[in-house]
């Protein structure tokens, strides 16, 4: 990479510092020579004056990811590395992560000062996600420093589709690595990165999951959007008097049967929408006095927030008519462009509705792996919320 002194600069619109690592392309004068995507660039702001240093595309939304405001630092593979190792550091010294689990976040992109770049661990597995040009330029420092840190390790590294395309870059994936086990609070689950959502295991819940199996004990519990069902063996690993888990997806149904079977639990599974099955369940009279609610993502849309909002709001809903005064509600969203505070509106609103109490006992979101900016609310993308409903 280039020397700082010999970098292309690129000119802010306005001579206020961003405040942010993403630049957006209409808040940039583009150059007058053409820049490839992904090169190190300096900024500078309308003055003139140095702002950072990081990675510039001008074919995508985010023109600009600010790595650095420090004009001393130089952006090369030594700099890519010591992120690295400072990342991993955290999780192992400071976090002591192993002691608990062999799946974890190795790099959260800004949560790490590496903008566009996502790395997760699955025991011998690491999965390396490019989301910049610029990060992908740099592969062969990242993954030389992964394996500094794991050697022997199967890596596998891809971008979405969607992806490459706006930034401009060709990642070919290797052949997905063989499945693998993973293990998280002594108990065992399958995981099988680069096969798409079936990868069978989301290492972000990891304290979530324990949490509520700690209250779930003596209780009946309902997993919806159970995914592979690792609430559900949680709890009854815990002492659940049951677990019975719904989700759409037959195939990683069978994955959460096989989980159950590994942790030598009796947790059932069935396949079904939750809007049917719990209009199902509701008719039936059942109720279940510890809920978990954990719908995919479902949106990346700014414009269709408003239409999440509503299909969370109409969940939860029809989630309170199977638990019974003074059950347990955990409510989740992973939809990142849903904040908090609009989370927690949509619950009140949930309790108004229904005419029932909801106490919020503890909020929580990620697990520490996946740190975030204070400069990148962005970064805390999952919420989940711990209820009592009377």
């Amino acid at each position: 990479m280039n020397s700082p002194d010999s970098l292309p600069v690129i000119r802010l619109k306005t001579d206020r510092a961003p405040g942010h690592p993403w630049v957006w392309s209409a808040q940039v004068h583009k150059p007058e020579t053409r820049v490839p995507p992904g090169s190190v660039v300096d900024v500078e702001d309308a003055k003139g004056r140095f702002v950072g240093r990081g990675f510039w595309n001008g074919h995508a939304r985010i023109a600009l990811r600010l790595l650095t405001t420090d004009p001393g630092e130089t952006i090369d593979a030594e700099w890519i590395a010591t992120r690295i190792d400072r990342a991993i550091t955290l999780r192992q010294e400071l976090l002591q992560l192993d002691r608990v689990s062999d799946a974890w976040r190795v790099v959260h992109s800004e949560g790490d000062g590496l903008s566009g770049l996502v790395v997760d661990r699955y025991a011998d597995i690491i999965v390396i996600e490019y989301f910049a040009a610029g990060m992908w330029r740099f592969r062969e420092a990242i993954h030389a420093a992964l394996l500094r840190h794991f050697p022997g390790a199967r890596l596998y590294w891809f971008a979405e589709t969607h992806v490459q395309k706006q930034e401009s870059f060709d990642c070919r994936s290797p052949e997905a690595p063989s499945p693998v086990e993973v293990h998280e609070h002594g108990l065992r689950f399958h995981a099988a990165p680069g096969y798409g959502h079936k990868t069978g295991f989301f290492a972000d819940q990891r304290e979530n999951r324990h949490h509520f199996a700690r209250l779930a004990k003596g209780r009946k519990v309902l997993d919806l959007c159970c995914n592979a069902g690792g609430f559900a063996v949680h709890a009854l690993a815990a002492g659940a008097q049951s677990a019975t888990g719904v989700d759409m997806d037959a195939g990683i149904l069978e994955i959460a049967r096989a989980n159950a079977a590994a942790n030598d639990v009796p947790a059932v599974f069935e396949q079904a929408d939750i809007f049917d099955w719990l209009r199902g369940a509701v008719a039936r009279g059942e109720q279940y006095d510890a809920v978990i609610l954990d719908p995919a993502k479902l949106t990346r849309d700014r414009n269709k927030v408003m239409d999440a909002l509503k299909k969370y709001f109409a969940m939860n809903r029809l989630a309170l008519d199977v638990i019974p005064p003074g059950g347990l509600l955990l409510t989740c969203s992973c939809t990142g462009l849903v904040s908090e505070a609009d989370f927690l509106e949509m619950l009140r609103r949930v309790a108004l509705n229904a005419g029932r109490e909801i106490q919020v006992l503890h909020t929580a979101g990620a697990g520490a792996d996946h740190p975030f900016s204070s400069s990148v609310p962005e970064g805390r993308y999952l919420k989940a919320v711990f209820c009592r409903v009377m």
